[in-house]
């Protein structure tokens, strides 16, 4: 009789001790599935919505992209694109024989454009992705610039430009316009313009 008594104490035991087991591997589950969905939202919103990026990280559409080819056509020299996301316009510029430094702040975005220019073989001369605020940096040696920003920033960095920028250099804003700048051109011009609209 103690023998089985015994016995049953120990199924307790084991049922009740499986029971624990299998409440704490859920809890488990649990918590990894919330820090994985917490881990992925917050990917996602330092790559696209970080306040300390300024503005968030739209792509440049095929159709844009095509704009700033043709407002680019008939330049050369250096190239800057301030706020150059995922390197699409820099590697478009590229393509046309310009040297072209990205300015991007996003680690990802940053890393990401440094992955596919060594993926394609593109020389450091041509292409620079840097981590650098352009805000802080001098860009008088760029003759020509690209932009993609919110509205927010266009009115400061005008300013910037006009004061830093050589008298032939072009700016081609696509998206938000500069608020005192007037656009100079729409479609390719063999004149040197200011700023160009794509």
């Amino acid at each position: 009789t103690d023998f089985s008594m015994e016995d049953c104490i120990e199924v307790i035991l084991e049922e009740h001790t499986s029971r624990w087991f299998s409440h704490q591997q859920s809890g488990r589950n649990v918590t990894l599935l919330i820090g994985s969905a917490f881990a992925g939202v917050y990917g996602l919103w330092s790559m696209f919505c970080m306040p300390g990026l300024r503005v968030p990280f739209l792509p440049s559409t095929k159709e844009q992209t095509l704009n700033v080819i043709k407002l680019l056509e008939g330049r050369k020299g250096y190239l800057a694109d301030l706020g150059s996301g995922d390197g699409r316009l820099v590697f478009a510029a590229s393509s046309m024989g310009f040297r072209c430094t990205g300015f991007e702040i996003n680690s990802m975005l940053l890393a990401y454009s440094r992955s596919k220019a060594w993926w394609r073989g593109v020389p450091h001369t041509d292409i620079h992705f840097v981590k650098q605020d352009f805000w802080k940096t001098d860009l008088s040696k760029y003759r020509n610039v690209t932009v993609f920003l919110a509205p927010a920033v266009m009115g400061v960095l005008e300013e910037k430009l006009l004061k830093e920028l050589p008298e032939d250099a072009r700016v081609i804003v696509c998206g938000f316009p500069f608020p005192h700048w007037p656009t100079s051109a729409l479609e390719p011009s063999r004149r040197s313009t200011h700023r160009s609209q794509a």
